[in-house]
């Protein structure tokens, strides 16, 4: 049996529909806190346990001895350290045969604020003696082609306080393919693998290319960090997380994001997915 946990987030639909396409419907469970939103994997035929990472007492009976089990990591920040942990130890007195852990690009080297909650879980997982393999995503192109609508309606103008570094990001639905592959085959114990696209971009790249698909100019504003900050929290985004966001555009001034090992284009056996294909997507779905 092979378990997804967070399965109803938007990596984990992408993880579970992929899995549905490569093994019969009765291997599969997921983990998820509210069953009446993965309804729709029920219907198909797709075991559905009900647990919450918070509650520690809910995971007891979440996986069984033998099983694969997918740990996709929470998206409530400061928070996930005690969440996945108790997914681990859950995991670890049910005697999983592996355990996926979706973590960050470069694991102990991303000096981020946003990694360190990762880097904290990582070395738990290793500790615990499970058999693990460590998917280390990088950044998903959606991360900046979700926001088009509001750059181009903000005058068409993209902010960022990055210094012009380059950033290897793939789209969502590559990682959660990598993922697949790594439940679906065998020979990942106890592995590390780093994710990125296999090209990498610059904000000016990025413009040009939004501009070309649009047919108007957008343009790049280059803001120090702390005036990026007050932005986004001018923005509506709540300070702590604006600062951890600026920190993420720092790692991409300082080249962290900009890795690439070919890992993820070998474990989908095929080119991750260009970055102006999201843009077509994020164009076509802010003009929806």
């Amino acid at each position: 049996m092979i378990v997804v946990t967070g399965a109803t987030g938007q990596l984990g639909q992408l993880v579970v529909e992929g899995l549905v396409n490569e093994v019969p419907v009765e291997q599969i469970a997921v983990v998820v806190r509210d069953p009446a939103k993965a309804a729709r994997f029920g219907e198909l035929g797709v075991e559905v346990r009900v647990a919450d990472y918070n509650d520690p007492a809910t995971l007891a009976d979440a996986f069984k001895e033998g099983e694969k089990v997918l740990l996709i990591s929470g998206s409530e920040v400061g928070q996930r350290v005690p969440q996945h942990k108790a997914v681990i130890d859950a995991a670890k007195n049910a005697n999983v045969a592996l355990l996926g852990y979706t973590s960050v690009l470069g694991g102990p080297a991303a000096d981020f604020e946003l990694a360190r909650e990762h880097q904290i879980t990582e070395r738990y997982l290793i500790d615990s003696g499970l058999p693990y393999v460590l998917l280390r995503n990088g950044w998903y192109h959606e991360n900046y082609t979700a926001a088009l609508g509001q750059a181009v309606a903000n005058g068409g103008v993209l902010t960022s306080s990055a210094e012009g570094a380059r950033i290897a990001s793939a789209t969502r639905a590559d990682f959660a393919a990598a993922a697949v592959a790594v439940l679906t085959t065998e020979g990942h114990e106890n592995r590390e693998y780093e994710l990125s696209g296999d090209h990498a971009w610059t904000y000016e790249e990025y413009a040009a290319e939004v501009s070309r698909q649009l047919g108007e100019e957008i343009g790049v504003n280059r803001v120090p960090g702390e005036a990026h900050r007050e932005i986004l929290v001018g923005a509506g985004v709540p300070d702590p997380f604006a600062a951890i966001l600026v920190g993420v555009e720092d790692a991409v001034s300082r080249g962290l994001l900009a890795v690439q090992t070919g890992d993820l284009a070998k474990l989908i056996g095929r080119p991750t997915t260009p970055i102006a294909h999201a843009i077509t997507e994020g164009l076509q779905a802010a003009r929806a």
